[in-house]
């Protein structure tokens, strides 16, 4: 018979707690922080070599201006690498950077920074 009653009181118990609203019931709490989305940044750049004379456009589309320069290579050791003056791509702004060598070009690319705001 005393099996019975604390059977009967454990079961009691059960009830009780299950049919609490969950908010009364006790458990852990974790805060999750909001992912950020990551800021758009960075204008697109086409480049185009024409013998030893280098174009390149670069078109930024996002709000942040991005301060761009056009870095050559050239192919014969003698020959002078050159980095341009940087130039700032404001918003919705395309810029024309140019650039050579005297003969020919190993390669170009385009830098990009990020202006303070």
């Amino acid at each position: 018979m005393r099996l019975s009653r604390s059977l009967a009181s454990v079961t009691v118990a059960v009830c009780l707690v299950m049919s609490l609203p969950y908010d009364a019931l006790p458990h852990a709490r974790v805060e999750v922080p909001k992912a950020t989305e990551p800021e758009l940044f960075g204008a697109w750049c086409r480049n185009r070599v024409t013998g030893s004379h280098v174009i390149a456009y670069c078109h930024n589309p996002y709000p942040r201006t991005d301060s761009v320069r056009l870095h050559i290579e050239c192919d014969r050791w003698w020959d002078v690498d050159s980095d341009s003056a940087a130039v700032d791509a404001g918003p919705a702004q395309t810029v024309r950077l140019t650039g050579r060598c005297w003969k020919e070009v190993r390669s170009v690319w385009v830098s990009h920074r990020k202006q303070a705001r």
